[in-house]
């Protein structure tokens, strides 16, 4: 969405009915393939009460019909989440000849906390009510930090000596970022380039299937600025929305979140190594709103900075993406350095929603916050309350999600971590069923 986007995916490839996967042992029994595909098939009919809670499902097609022919109510798909959970509390443990332990326990720890977060948005679409942290606790298996006005006043402080002028800070800094818009006649050329460069990052570390790919769409009307819709079969479509001025550095942006090495890879490798290569069918649908999107956005966002060190992508922008945009080259680091400025602001971001879904602040009220402390110009700050009334909690995925990747990737990489040990764990991370509350 600024995941830059979210939605509902589309069926394309079948899984196979079998209850045996094969590893270097040999062929392996799945005690928890019953569980998984109730899960499944659970998830699809939430989905029905929901039209933005199944992101992406590549599962027998006949699984999404059922969930169509007929609408279950809630009451009765809580209290089938629940046998699900007492079920995979009950069922066997690691299989006696699996050599990899380790994932079998994150996959059930996963399958817990997944099920966890569909009872609690049965629950929201039954009308209970939680608190902002209640829901990204119950939801996404974190919870951000709280920040003060003050500590925000002391980034817009150094903002404001960076930009001088007439008007007032968020006026000047508009006026400012004019000077780097891409021109609409520009922008795919420009974008085409980012996700060729992005790509090409990314194949040096992880070996993708030959026939995964993407096409892009430019679009309107929607509350995100970028969405990667996963088709399943290696394949996404990803929609850039044009509603508002897109800038210079959201090319590398948008092409590494939702392209390479980010959404799409992220689930190009869960499709490969889980789903189709250990026959793990829970990986065959993607709830939006569960922990598993903290993991896609936060690595999502990270990867960024993994495809892309600030001096390779300063390198990048002046020599080749702006010169397409048609914009002076020579400006590239000032930008960057007022833009990692402006960065520091982002979870101001959060303390909006937090006070408007809680109920302190009105939408108004929502959108002057963004306006004053994370310098969104008015326009983009009403397009966020929109995406916060539509995706409510999910804005914690974003920056805290980022964080929390990039502290464990570095614990993992260790103290002296390389770029290539950063990408081996990074990689390593991708493939998983790691949670939020499992990278501390």
């Amino acid at each position: 969405m600024g995941r830059t986007g979210v939605g509902r995916g589309v069926v394309l490839l079948a899984v196979a009915a079998g209850t045996v996967m094969v590893n270097a042992q040999g062929p392996v029994s799945d005690p928890l393939r019953s569980i998984a595909e109730r899960y499944v098939r659970l998830i699809l009919a939430v989905g029905q009460h929901d039209a933005d809670y199944v992101d992406a499902f590549y599962g027998p097609p006949e699984w999404r019909t059922e969930a169509e022919s007929g609408k279950a109510d809630l009451r009765t798909l809580d209290q089938q989440a629940a046998a699900i959970e007492a079920d995979l509390a009950r069922a066997p443990g690691v299989p006696p000849v699996a050599a990899d332990a380790d994932l079998w326990l994150l996959r059930r720890q996963y399958l817990n906390r997944q099920l966890s977060a569909v009872r609690a948005k049965v629950a929201m679409l039954q009308g209970k009510q939680f608190t902002f942290d209640e829901e990204s606790r119950a939801l996404y298996d974190a919870v951000a930090p709280v920040h003060t006005e003050a500590e925000f006043r002391t980034v817009l402080d150094q903002l404001d000596s960076r930009l001088p002028g007439d008007g007032s800070l968020i006026e000047r800094y508009d006026r400012y970022k004019q000077a780097f818009v891409i021109p609409p006649g520009r922008l795919d050329r420009v974008f085409q380039e980012a996700i060729r460069a992005c790509r090409e990052q990314t194949l040096k570390h992880i070996e993708l299937p030959p026939e995964e790919r993407f096409t892009v769409e430019y679009v309107t009307g929607k509350s995100w600025s970028g969405y990667n819709w996963y088709q399943g079969g290696y394949r996404s479509l990803i929609q850039v929305n044009t509603d508002l001025p897109v800038y210079i550095d959201r090319a590398v942006d948008l092409a590494c979140h939702e392209g390479y090495p980010g959404h799409h890879v992220y689930n190009v490798l869960l499709e490969k190594h889980l789903m189709r290569d250990r026959g793990w069918v829970e990986y065959s649908v993607y709830p939006l709103f569960s922990p598993q999107s903290l993991i896609a956005e936060g690595t999502a966002n990270y990867g960024i900075e993994v495809a892309f060190p600030p001096a390779e992508r300063l390198a990048l922008e002046r020599d080749v993406l702006f010169p397409l945009a048609g914009i002076d080259g020579a400006r590239a680091q000032e930008y960057y350095e007022v833009l990692a400025l402006v960065d520091r602001l982002s979870y101001a971001g959060n303390e909006a929603a937090r006070r408007y879904l809680n109920g302190t602040m009105d939408r108004a009220e929502a959108a002057d916050w963004l306006e004053r402390y994370a310098m969104y110009p008015r326009a983009r700050a009403e397009q966020r309350v929109r995406f916060i009334d539509q995706y409510r909690s999910y804005v914690i995925n974003y920056n805290l999600g980022k964080d929390l990747i990039r502290a464990y990737v570095e614990k993992q990489a260790g103290r002296q971590g390389t770029p290539a040990r950063r990408w081996r764990a990074f990689v390593a991370l991708l493939s998983s069923p790691r949670l939020p509350s499992n990278l501390k």
